[in-house]
């Protein structure tokens, strides 16, 4: 079958995706779909910057507001549902247009090395946990009986990743190393072109402390209020970037200010480490907004979009 055709959209926190990625679906008839691990919980939508009700109304978005905040959600939950707004896409001749900022989320589905075959069991995972907690050293030796080649890519002291290697041998009888391998033998279901935005970083840095403010502005801090309010036990999701750090503050921890600074610090932190993550992506075609003229960028990537379809036919 012929691979499917995606445009996708990536970058940093604060870069300006949202705006383009509407225009270029208004343009190209297509459909966005959300790669961000944040986006996906209801009721968190001022402090992950979601797209609002109006831009929503502009084209159709997917994979907003799946779960509620309380509720697991991970990266194989999320390559599933794209994978099935994909096909449906496929069955309607209508163009994906994939954007966010989560790199592992955009990775795995479209390069494919999850294992949704082996999806994470609570119980074999508290079991490996607790037996972790009282000998690391017997798990890793596990994992060197049942699947020696990733015990030789991992530091015995890695936990987390060898609890992951030994479940997923627990839940399919086979080393992780070995899908993997399998993995990288399939082709994917999907030809993307990727289209990489950045800022220099004096402006993208201003534009992340300017976006905190505005979620100030817009009720940040009464959002989080309310969260904190509707689930008392703040599951995972609660402990995400915009959402911690005001937190703190109606805990008392922090003042209002100390709470606004940290916010933007570990934002900035987070927008390095994205750029970093897409760094490593040498398809993706790089574009540098600072001083950059937003009408040419927008006909630069139609003719590039225009370009890839010619090429693949």
């Amino acid at each position: 079958m012929e691979r499917q055709k995606t445009l996708v959209l990536v970058g940093p926190t604060a870069v300006g995706k949202t705006e383009l990625s509407i225009r270029l679906a208004e343009e190209l008839q297509a459909e966005i779909i959300s790669a961000d691990s944040m986006q996906v919980y209801r009721g968190m939508d001022i402090g992950t910057a979601k797209p609002t009700l109006a831009e929503r109304q502009r084209v159709p978005h997917h994979l907003l507001d799946v779960v509620d905040p309380d509720e697991s959600f991970n990266v194989a939950d999320y390559v599933a549902l794209a994978a099935e707004v994909l096909a449906r896409l496929r069955a309607d001749r209508t163009t994906p247009l994939l954007t966010g900022g989560t790199g592992l989320y955009i990775d795995a589905l479209l390069d494919g090395f999850l294992f949704p075959d082996a999806p994470a069991d609570p119980s074999i995972r508290q079991e490996l946990e607790e037996q972790g907690a009282k000998d690391p050293a017997s798990l890793y030796a596990q994992l060197q009986e049942v699947d020696p080649v990733s015990a030789a890519r991992l530091h015995p002291h890695d936990l987390r990743r060898i609890i992951r290697a030994l479940e997923v041998y627990r839940r399919t009888g086979e080393a992780i190393s070995a899908l993997q391998q399998k993995r990288e033998q399939q082709q994917s279901p999907y030809d993307p072109l990727y289209i990489g935005l950045t800022r220099d970083r004096q402006e993208l840095y201003a534009r992340i402390n300017l976006r905190v403010d505005l979620m100030l502005e817009q009720g940040l801090v009464e959002e989080v209020a309310d969260l904190l309010a509707q689930y008392p036990q703040q599951p995972t999701a609660l402990q995400a970037l915009g959402y911690k750090e005001i937190a703190s503050y109606l805990r008392g921890e922090l003042s209002l200010e100390e709470a606004v600074e940290l916010l933007k610090r570990d934002t900035r932190r987070y927008a390095k480490r994205q750029l970093s993550w897409f760094t490593r992506n040498k398809r993706i075609h790089w574009f540098n907004r600072t001083n950059g003229d937003d009408q040419e960028l927008f006909q630069t990537i139609l003719e590039l979009w225009e370009s890839f379809l010619l090429e693949r036919q």
